[in-house]
């Protein structure tokens, strides 16, 4: 089957990153990340990561009691360039040319996010792991996300969760919640019962209709199967 997404931009959050422990980074699950990378790199589909630091610094949750909301946004992205690092280093352990790119100043330990070196990255077949978000406070690594699959013209953004989809209400609270294969963005953007994403990611995401694919990252070959476009979590898009 011909992988109908070319180019492909997964998102990751901190939490799902610090893995068995309640914070930092899990190596091993990094190591298992970089295998199902891989396996999507060897077919030819070029893979950006935009990686959130929740598991280092939650910006939101700093702010206050003498720190500015903008200094602790700046605490949370340097807590995202802790697991661009790390995820770097690992997926190279596991022979996956990678290459970290900052949108934040870390020339010392970083290469600085260029639009033409992120695809001159990509289009040698490197994975490209983006660090700092978007460098400025008040966006979300989500909305991050989807602003850097436009600018690098992907197919396609992949929201790694920790349930299997988009329900019609919260599946940890009610037993009948069902699982939704597709929605539409206006449903997405209006419904306030669909939270896998922020409502300004979603909204970017609407107006240049960029397809979401909000899915479990976490088990064997799915990252590998929504590539090829086969129906897996909840496709986000017209």
């Amino acid at each position: 089957m011909d992988a109908p997404y070319k180019r492909l931009l997964l998102k990751l959050s901190g939490e799902q990153l610090a893995g068995k422990f309640e914070g930092g980074i899990d190596a091993e699950l990094g190591a298992w990340l970089a295998k199902e990378i891989k396996k999507v790199v060897e077919e030819g589909t070029q893979v950006v990561i935009m990686v959130g630091g929740g598991n280092f610094a939650r910006g939101a949750q700093l702010a206050g009691h003498g720190i500015k909301r903008v200094t602790a946004d700046h605490i949370g992205m340097l807590g995202t360039m802790m697991n661009a690092l790390a995820l770097t280093d690992i997926f190279e352990s596991q022979g996956v040319a990678t290459r970290c790119l900052s949108s934040i100043f870390a020339e010392q330990v970083a290469e600085p996010f260029i639009h033409r070196l992120a695809n001159k990255h990509l289009e040698k077949g490197r994975v490209v792991i983006a660090a700092g978000g978007i460098g400025r406070p008040y966006l979300t690594t989500d909305t991050a996300a989807v602003s850097l699959a436009l600018e690098l013209d992907c197919d396609v953004v992949m929201k790694a969760t920790k349930v299997d989809g988009v329900y019609d209400k919260d599946p940890a609270k009610f037993e009948d919640a069902k699982k939704l294969d597709r929605v539409t963005y206006q449903q997405a953007v209006e419904d306030n019962a669909i939270k896998v994403m922020d409502k300004a990611a979603m909204g970017l995401a609407l107006e240049h209709k960029l397809p979401i694919v909000v899915f479990d990252a976490m088990q064997p070959d799915n990252i590998l199967k929504a590539m090829h476009g086969e129906t897996v979590g909840t496709t986000i898009s017209n």
